[in-house]
Formats: structure tokens, sequence, C-alpha cells
């Protein structure tokens, strides 16, 4: 088998793993980066995390929190063939000789053009994804009965939506440019951070013989390093992806940057800050040591 069907094959099933694990965190993540600044004196809808889970658990049961999972779903073995093929090949590209290690600032560059890559199918993704997770019943605080605030029925719904009435094929595409200064850094980030700290488990730039709690170590790291340095794109990435067609708060990245710091501050681009984090760790240990487990069985 070809070394881009050995990646194409290894990055489905690492991205599978890491979906399974980390969905139910994403949507938290999105539900704290999309709910509105609260008016003065009224507290906003979610306390935080954990009263983001009880509210969702209690209003829609816990398939609630796998709400919008169907899109990345549907397109994980491509998301994932993208970046880890588009990353396998940069890697060949850049070896001074077959088999040679790359120094850790080559899998900085490699993770680079991979988030590049893999953007464009991301930013599509996602729109579906936030919108499907940012809807969704509310328990009155009276009577705890559901009140309904659903406008899709799924993803295609979603996607079909977009296409009539927000621009066609290019409504699906909006929030491209954050989703460019998430993914280009992030990966950048991560796929440096990964082999970087596989070489220090190792003591050297032979990892072959890590076990699997030393990649779980790894990848759980790498997942970190992702969320660290970009966050704040992320939410400016989430609130334009959710933004009212036809009577939008935000006219472009730079104004929702803008706005927000000027509504909530600082704090207000780390919303959701600790579910993405806290799935960070054990998605990211998932994806990475599924993926290696499936690279090593095919040789």
């Amino acid at each position: 088998m070809a070394d881009a069907a050995k990646d194409l094959a290894s990055g489905t099933v690492g991205g599978a793993a890491q979906l399974i694990v980390g969905h139910p965190f994403d949507t938290i993540k999105v539900k704290l980066q999309s709910q509105p600044a609260p008016t003065p004196g009224q507290p906003p809808r979610y306390k935080g995390a954990i009263d983001a889970v009880k509210q969702t658990v209690a209003a829609e049961g816990p398939k609630g929190l796998y709400k919008g999972m169907g899109a990345p779903l549907a397109t994980v073995a491509a998301f994932n063939a993208v970046l880890f093929t588009v990353r396998g090949q940069m890697e060949t590209l850049l070896r001074s000789e077959p088999g040679a290690p790359l120094t850790i600032s080559q899998q900085f560059v490699c993770g680079a053009g991979a988030g590049f890559a893999v953007s464009f199918l991301a930013c599509p993704t996602e729109l579906i994804k936030c919108r499907l997770q940012a809807q969704g019943g509310a328990l009155t605080s009276t009577t705890s009965s559901v009140v309904a605030a659903v406008k899709y029925g799924g993803p295609m719904d979603v996607a079909r939506h977009v296409l009539r009435s927000e621009g066609g094929a290019r409504g699906l595409f909006k929030g491209l440019f954050p989703t460019l200064a998430r993914e280009v850094p992030g990966n950048a980030m991560m796929f440096a951070a990964y082999e970087g700290f596989k070489r220090f488990l190792a003591g050297g730039s032979d990892t072959s013989s890590l076990g699997q709690g030393s990649l779980i170590m790894a990848g759980g790291v790498a997942g970190a390093s992702f969320w660290g340095i970009v966050y704040p794109t992320d939410v400016v990435k989430s609130v334009l992806q959710v933004d009212d067609y036809k009577n939008p708060k935000y006219s472009g990245s730079m104004d929702a940057f803008r706005k927000i710091l000027k509504a909530e501050g600082v704090k207000g681009l780390y919303k959701g800050f600790g579910p993405a984090m806290a799935r960070s760790v054990p998605a990211n240990a998932a994806c990475f040591l599924a993926y290696e487990m499936t690279r090593s069985s095919l040789g």
C-alpha cells in the first residue's frame, strides 16, 4: 500500500476516534461561545460549562451532547485524509533523503501546510456543526418545560438552507478567514508539539519503541498545544458562522473581534475555553493513538 493510502486510512480511523471522544465537549464549547452577551443586570443563559451540560441534558437528553455530529462524521474520512496525507507528502518533500527524520521546525511547516489545505473542508463542515449545536431547547425557569428554538432538522437541512437563502456555495464558507487563522498555526503547533514530546520521551529522534501510554501523553500535549494558541480565532469563527444572515450582528472577522472585546473584554474571547481544553487532551490522544496503531499495522 502506498504511503498516501496508508495516511488516508490511518487518518480516517484517528479522526473517528477523536470525534467520538471529543464531540460532547465541543458541543458545550460552541454553546458557551455562541450565547449572546447578557443584558445589564441579567445572568447569562449558561453560567458555565457544567451548567451548559445540565441544561442541555435536561432539555434534550444525552443525545443533545452529540448534536451536529452528523456533519463531521460524514466528512471525517475526507478531513483526515487531507490533513494526514498533505502532512505526509510535505514530509516527503522536506526530507533530505528517504527515511531521514525531520527537524521539529520542519514538522511545524508540515503541520501549517496541512492546516491550510484542510481549512477549505473544515469551514463548511464547522458552519453546519455550529448551527446545529447552537440551536436547541431551553428550560423555562418556572415550568421546566422545553422552549422550542429549533430551526434546522439536521446537517442536510442546514446545507440546503444556506445554499438557498445565504448566497449559495459562498455561504458555506462564511468564517473561512478565522478558520484559516485557527487551522494553520494550530496544526503547525500541534504536529510540532507531538513530535517534540515523543522525542523527549524517547530520548532521541527514534520514537519507534514508544508504547501506547507515551503516544497517549504526546497526543494529549499536542491537542492542548493546538487550542492554547488559537482559541480566540475559534470564538470569532463560531459567532460569525451562527450570526443571522438577514440581520447580521457582525460585518466580518475584525468587527466580531472588536465587538466581543468591547462588550465582554478579553474573557469574551475565551468563552468555552475550559471545555475545549478538556476535550483536546483525550480527543487528540485518541486520534494520534488510533492513527499510529493503524499506520503501524499497515506497515
